[in-house]
């Protein structure tokens, strides 16, 4: 795991105050706070792309659907193939709970 070179008490606090929001909204305003809009569309622009991935679509489709450039899907797709499986944890919870309503 890479970031275990990170782990303290700065990033718990961080991981900490996700968990701690209740709703979307509180989301939206917690992330606009915190990140610059950049780095928020960097952070969805990688989900989307390893939802595309999952759902086998080429390299050309997502990069011209997301603008993904080819280096970020590559690495998206290394984290789906020999990461922690969290892509694949995080889409599957949203899809789980997108049926569900």
């Amino acid at each position: 795991m890479q970031i275990e070179k990170l782990r303290g008490k700065g990033l718990d606090q961080l991981f900490e105050s996700v968990l701690s929001l209740n709703n979307l909204e509180e989301c939206y305003r917690f992330f606009d706070d915190l990140c610059t809009v950049n780095e928020i569309q960097s952070l969805a622009q990688r989900l989307e792309v390893a939802r595309m991935l999952r759902e086998g679509f080429t390299y050309h489709k997502i990069e011209s659907e997301t603008g993904a450039s080819t280096a970020t899907i590559s690495r998206v797709k290394r984290c789906l193939n020999y990461g922690n499986d969290a892509y694949t944890m995080a889409l599957e919870r949203i899809q789980t709970e997108q049926t569900k309503e």
